[in-house]
């Protein structure tokens, strides 16, 4: 099974063929997603769409590391960092349409 990417190109394409909406529309409702999912993040909002997953911030704690280079020690600040949940249905949608590849 190879690796490929799908960019945001690919989505704006795959959604407009979908819709019947122009490319520049799609684009436009795709960016706009976009944003809207960062604005409510920056607000401290969760996003929960159902049967694909959520959206949340986690906040690290400031911690010690090590620089991997020299093993000098660095402190790492604290820091809030987004994160994505996907939901059941979506984890088994795409778990059993793997599973053909995988036998």
């Amino acid at each position: 099974m190879g690796t490929t990417t799908t960019t945001k190109a690919d989505l704006v394409n795959s959604i407009s063929g979908k819709t019947g909406l122009t490319k520049y529309e799609t684009e436009s409702v795709v960016d706009a997603f976009f944003e809207s999912v960062i604005d409510s993040l920056k607000a401290g909002k969760r996003i929960e769409i159902r049967g694909f997953g959520s959206f949340n911030i986690r906040h690290k704690n400031l911690r010690d590391a090590r620089n991997p280079r020299t093993g000098e020690k660095v402190t790492v600040g604290a820091k809030n960092v987004p994160a994505f949940k996907i939901s059941k249905e979506f984890k088994h949608a795409v778990s059993d349409s793997l599973k053909g590849d995988i036998e």
